[in-house]
């Protein structure tokens, strides 16, 4: 099998991320559906430790700096995360290093005979299976497990964490998950296993009451980020913060000053939240974490796409900001950064998100915005993001495409303004590609550009 038949053949499956789910229930998303497909794989995820991550905002970054400091202890590790940015193959990486077109494709072409035994398996549980396998198979130390929607049925609900952690959570996937924090607490809570310690990032006080009574009645030892754990910011600039931490109960061998390449305020709440669990692991026994690894860790994260400077002058920043909460979060932390900045937005978002919300907080500090949409099919037209700008009184331009947005905006370039594009991740992907051709970077190969058939 080819790397592209791979791809279709995935892409064939039911696929809740290009088509909007109707339900979300046991009867849609069935763990025990997942767990006979792994057991006739031969139960691949139970051959190495795993840190599982759930959350609305953050569980990307945190997993990548858990994998980058395991790494950086000389382990081999599995990271798992979704959607992609550039091509599929990034959702499974070893050491930073997406799993190869060829590695795929054969993994793709040993299960398929097995997928079809069972019916009704989605991409993602495929996927997640792939992952399992892929990592079981290259024998890794470690694995860092990033749920894809919810927490209680998600398909990666499967395995048996050293510790489960929770990042921020916010309305997202409401149809879905909830309307108030309280429901969507609940999925996510569904991660906490019994007995097993569980870091909690600052949550509202609605989330934080749904996820102390859950790990209280799994009799789950929970550490709350922001009372057991504190910070304090330090220096910011466009190359990175540092952040001064500390274990509030006693003294902790990972108390001390971190430096992070990445920018924006919420990330240092993803550093201490990786922190936090990294100390459990430590009083668990786990001899390779100490100060000196986390320090080293978490200074070479790289986790593109979020509040991430592609350009210096004139700015240019791409952040995947998807909903209003993260929204707000990026608003305040580009203020922060770039208090006398003014933006030109280029904005485009899936139809199923709050738009109006997002927009709110974008607006005020737009000097101009286009819009439009990413090549991803849940992408809604671009002529209801203008709709909804001239709702809240502000203009809109319109471009067909991320390349035509990426040219419009450029024309409004002057002293003081920059390019801020949000909305999705995958217009996020689509104008780091088109910004790499003018200023190179490295990019992983992405999943068709070889290929005139595309799906």
């Amino acid at each position: 099998m080819e790397y592209h038949s791979a791809l279709r053949y995935l892409y064939g499956l039911v696929d809740y991320e290009k088509q909007r789910i109707e339900r979300y229930s046991p009867e849609e998303f069935r763990l025990d559906r997942v767990a006979e497909f792994l057991a006739q794989l031969g139960t691949p995820q139970a051959a190495y430790p795993k840190i599982h991550v759930a959350g609305t905002k953050g569980k990307g970054s945190t997993a990548a700096m858990l994998a980058s400091v395991a790494q950086e202890a000389n382990l081999k590790v599995g990271l798992y995360t979704s959607p992609h940015l550039h091509t599929y193959r990034e959702r499974m990486r070893i050491n930073g290093e997406p799993i190869s077109r060829s590695e795929m494709a054969a993994l793709v072409e040993e299960i398929q005979p097995v997928v079809e035994t069972i019916p009704g398996l989605t991409m993602f549980e495929v996927t997640t299976a792939l992952a399992f396998l892929y990592f079981a198979r290259q024998q890794i130390d470690l694995a860092v497990i990033e749920v894809g929607l919810g927490g209680r049925l998600d398909a990666t609900n499967v395995i048996t964490p050293l510790v489960s952690i929770i990042t921020s959570l916010s309305l997202d996937h409401t149809y879905l998950l909830g309307d108030t924090l309280g429901e969507i607490a609940g999925e996510k809570a569904g991660i906490i296993k019994p007995g097993i310690p569980v870091v909690s990032a600052p949550q509202r006080p609605e989330a934080q009451k749904v996820l102390e009574q859950t790990a209280g009645e799994r009799q789950a030892p929970l550490t709350l980020v922001g009372d057991d754990w504190s910070w304090t910011p330090g220096s910011r600039s466009l190359e990175g913060q540092t952040l001064m931490v500390t274990h509030a109960n006693s003294p902790s061998a990972l108390d001390g000053e971190y430096q992070l390449p990445l920018i924006g305020t919420f990330q240092q709440e993803n550093a201490v939240t990786a922190i936090a669990a990294l100390s459990i692991l430590q009083e668990q026994g786990t001899a390779w974490v100490n100060r000196d690894v986390v320090y080293q860790g978490l200074k070479k994260t790289n986790w593109p796409g979020r509040m991430e400077v592609l350009n210096h002058d004139p700015l240019v920043i791409v952040d995947c900001a998807h909903n209003p909460y993260s929204v707000e979060v990026l608003r305040d932390s580009l203020e922060l950064w770039f208090p006398e900045q003014r933006w030109v937005l280029i904005y485009g978002a899936s139809n199923d998100k709050d738009i109006s919300g997002m927009l709110k907080a974008l607006l005020p500090i737009s000097a101009h915005v286009v819009v439009t949409r990413s090549y991803h099919p849940r992408a809604s037209t671009p002529y209801m993001w203008a709709d909804q700008c001239a709702a809240l009184g502000h203009g809109a331009e319109i471009a067909i495409n991320p390349n035509r947005a990426l040219e419009q905006a450029c024309q409004h370039l002057k002293p003081g303004i920059g390019i801020l594009v949000a909305g999705s991740i995958f217009l996020a992907a689509d104008i780091r590609e088109l910004w790499s051709k003018h200023d190179p970077r490295y990019l992983p190969q992405g999943d068709w550009e070889d290929d005139p058939w595309q799906v």
